[in-house]
């Protein structure tokens, strides 16, 4: 589908219509209101895409104050503010983010299911959970976290968690806001939002909408990078009567950055964690998405809630280097002495000339998903017990159209065809749910049913294969209130990720033996508010799965696709204190607390790299006894740190608008490899190898980053801020999985909004 034909315009020019009425409305109520001085108007238009309120199991909201306050700048210092969850950083703008939810492996968040107002929000979850695209998170007014029994309402991830993105509201009085920061590192953030609800538009109720515009850049994160994206995000909602409600959403997004991957040891050694010579690499993307709810209120206790879908995104990515610095790529074609020395100079710690590698590799990515999904909500009195029925069914299509194309120059954007693939994703999935509300208690019995099939065509051999899956996931959840002050609540449920469309077929059209990834998800805890002013959560989990996925790249080469048991185990607990409201002060100091244990992250069987339906097993020499090298039961996974620790610490005037805090991130150490070296030397390949020198493999030494923000409203209208990114500037290394990288150095930014 071309992005300019068919259903997104049509959305779009009615979100822009309604957007015009608005503008004009408020021109002419704006002249008697001009000396009144109000602000964007607190109250706004209720909606129903808030669900963490309503679950059973452990949630954790960020709300808007919390993002405005903290001046939050990537959606990886959001996520972090939460307990449980595990981000690192990659690009140093979080539009790349790598989340793991309890333990599981962050790398490119594909343990994860993401929403956005509770509709699919990745561009191909069913068959490529790979998040590339993240819009900024200063677009959304709250971020959602839900890890419990929970999850069987969305899917089809539900094997440790899920984020849901609430877009901003409408006003119900015309309104918005301009803001602008500026920093080191030539970065500049411009945001603006104008919108309202306006009553007699001509055939319905009322009608507004928004409208946000992101323009965010900036540079040198390492040498040679920048990141420049923009993001137009639409939203309206027609009360068309007091039955029905429709509301259009519509975004547009563009990034072109400079972005690349690891050092070895010896680069990392001599010239630093900024190091990066690969200044022809580039990665661009475009996505087009729209979306409309309607809701239908047949009465006061039953709704029906219909959603339509659509995005496509479009991702370019050039590489002068292929994936890992173990990497042999053909720079110096026929001549292999000359490609093993130009690896030997980066594994030596030799400052290199990437352009005299005639080489650039064009990974090069579309994607195109719908989807539509009606739910209905029903109180009911069933056995004379108060019950809320949830049950909801959604068809949903993802195409992916793959290249990968090899030039024969640094800066080529064209050349020889390597790869030419088309895959295709067609998943049904329905959910049932009954909360029994039996005075104290609720119980909460549920199952959803997800059936999956897929197809891929390799275009350049002809070759074609389908695979499918059909899984019923089962679900309860209780909760017990002894007193208002706490909430006991209990859940388990089935966790589930379809396999990916590249791991369950072959280039040759064969199937792969590989099955959906299973787990057996436990939770138990309590949410309690002991007095004025203070919140507290505590939660053990228990997630024990008979089959997890693993791809090589998680443990730093290029094996193939595996699967094994794996147990993890673990406590979250959140606390916030805010004295002022205990003691009714106007001066509030305060303190937010959200650490997480994580005891146990370890095998319990070897995991087996998966043999085709042909019979054919992979490479010895990447899976040595058909395994996933160093791989067996009782190691610590990689990327499973034991402790995770953000802590605020402030101080807030509401009455002056003023605060000031320091925030204070912990991450334990953690491996990097299946077989939990302390370091690459000690590779069993031995230390002189391209394996122990590469910087994949070895540990991840623990690492603290202190940040801080202020923030002033020095007049009812604006709101001045500052924050400092890692004050101390301090070095530490994230990942390993191709080759050492760096986290974001120091970032000092100042600004300003402006409300409207």
């Amino acid at each position: 589908m071309n992005y300019k034909d068919g259903l997104l315009p049509a959305l779009l020019l009615s979100v822009i219509a309604h957007g015009a009425v608005a503008v004009e409305q408020a021109k002419v109520g704006r002249t008697a209101s001009d000396n009144n001085a109000e602000t964007l108007p607190s109250v706004e238009v209720e909606e129903s895409v808030e669900k963490a309120a309503t679950f059973s199991g452990s949630t954790s909201v960020i709300n808007k104050q919390t993002l405005e306050r903290d001046q939050v700048f990537t959606v990886n210092e959001a996520l972090r503010k939460a307990p449980g969850v595990y981000v690192r950083d990659e690009e140093g703008f979080g539009i790349r983010p790598n989340i793991g939810i309890r333990g599981q492996n962050p790398f490119r968040s594909t343990k994860v299911l993401f929403l956005e107002d509770g509709l699919p929000f990745n561009f191909a979850p069913y068959g490529d959970n790979d998040i590339y695209y993240h819009p900024p998170i200063e677009r959304y007014d709250g971020v959602e976290i839900y890890k419990g029994a929970d999850l069987t309402q969305f899917g089809p991830q539900t094997l440790s968690g899920a984020v849901n993105y609430l877009t901003p509201k409408v006003p119900t009085k015309p309104g918005g806001f301009a803001s602008f920061t500026g920093g080191n590192r030539d970065y500049l953030n411009g945001h603006v939002r104008y919108g309202g609800m306006f009553n007699g538009v001509t055939g319905v109720d009322s009608a507004g909408g928004t409208i946000d515009y992101i323009h965010k850049q900036g540079s040198r994160a390492r040498d040679n990078t920048f990141a420049e994206l923009d993001d137009v995000n639409l939203k309206s909602i027609i009360d068309i009567d007091a039955q029905n409600r429709l509301t259009l959403r519509g975004d547009f997004y563009r990034e072109d950055s400079q972005s690349t991957f690891g050092l070895t040891e010896a680069e990392y050694s001599n010239f630093g964690p900024r190091y990066n010579p690969f200044k022809n690499d580039r990665f661009t993307t475009e996505r087009w998405a729209a979306s409309a709810t309607h809701q239908h209120y047949f009465n006061d206790d039953v709704t029906l809630e219909t959603s339509f879908y659509w995005s496509s995104f479009h991702r370019d990515f050039w590489r002068q280097m292929n994936q890992q610095p173990s990497d042999l790529n053909n720079c110096f074609a026929g001549n292999n002495a000359a490609n093993l020395a130009f690896r030997e100079a980066r594994l030596s710690g030799q400052a290199i000339d990437v352009d005299s590698c005639n080489f650039v590799r064009g990974r090069l990515r579309e994607y195109e998903t719908w989807g539509v999904a009606p739910t209905i909500h029903a109180k009911h009195d069933l056995f004379g017990v108060d019950n809320q029925l949830d049950a909801g069914f959604r068809a949903h299509v993802e195409n992916q159209y793959r290249r990968t194309v090899d030039g024969g120059l640094p800066t080529a954007r064209d050349g020889v065809l390597g790869e030419f693939q088309d895959r295709y994703a067609q998943a049904f999935s329905g959910f049932v749910q009954n909360k029994f509300m039996l005075g104290d208690w609720t119980a909460t019995p549920g199952v959803r049913v997800e059936s999956v099939s897929y197809q891929r065509e390799n275009k350049l051999n002809g070759q074609k294969g389908e695979s499918s899956v059909t899984e019923a996931l089962p679900s309860f959840a209780m909760t017990y209130t002894p007193v208002d002050q706490a909430t006991l609540f209990f859940g388990v449920h089935r966790g589930f990720a379809p396999q990916r469309v590249e791991d369950t077929i072959g280039n040759d059209g064969n199937s792969v033996e590989i099955g959906a990834e299973k787990s057996w998800n436990f939770e138990f805890g309590v949410r309690s508010q002991p007095m004025r002013g203070v919140k507290s959560d505590l939660t053990f989990f228990h997630n024990d799965f008979e089959v997890l996925t693993v791809l090589g790249t998680v443990g730093g080469n290029d094996s193939p696709v595996a699967q094994g048991a794996a147990l993890f185990e673990g406590v979250e607990f959140f606390n916030r204190f805010d004295l002022g409201e205990t003691f009714g002060w106007n001066h509030n100091p305060y303190l937010q607390v959200a650490y997480t244990w994580l005891p146990t992250a370890e095998s319990t069987s070897p995991f087996q790299c998966m043999s085709q339906s042909n019979g054919q097993p992979q490479p010895q020499s990447r899976c040595p006894g058909g395994n996933v090298y160093g791989s067996e039961a009782g190691k610590r996974l990689p990327y499973a740190p034991e402790n995770l620790l953000t802590a605020t610490l402030g101080y807030s005037n509401p009455g002056s608008g003023f605060d000031a805090h320091f925030e204070t991130v912990f991450v334990d150490q953690q491996f990097g490899d299946f077989m939990n070296l302390e370091s690459g030397s000690d590779h069993p390949d031995g230390p002189n190898s391209v394996n122990a020198r590469s910087g994949q493999f070895g540990k991840i030494s623990d690492y603290v980053v202190v940040n801080f923000a202020t923030s002033y409203k020095i007049h009812r209208d604006i709101t001045l801020y500052a924050s400092l990114k890692n004050m101390p500037d301090n070095d530490y290394l994230v990942d390993r999985v191709r080759g050492m990288l760096p986290g974001s150095p120091r970032l000092v930014q100042a600004g300003f909004k402006y409300e409207f």
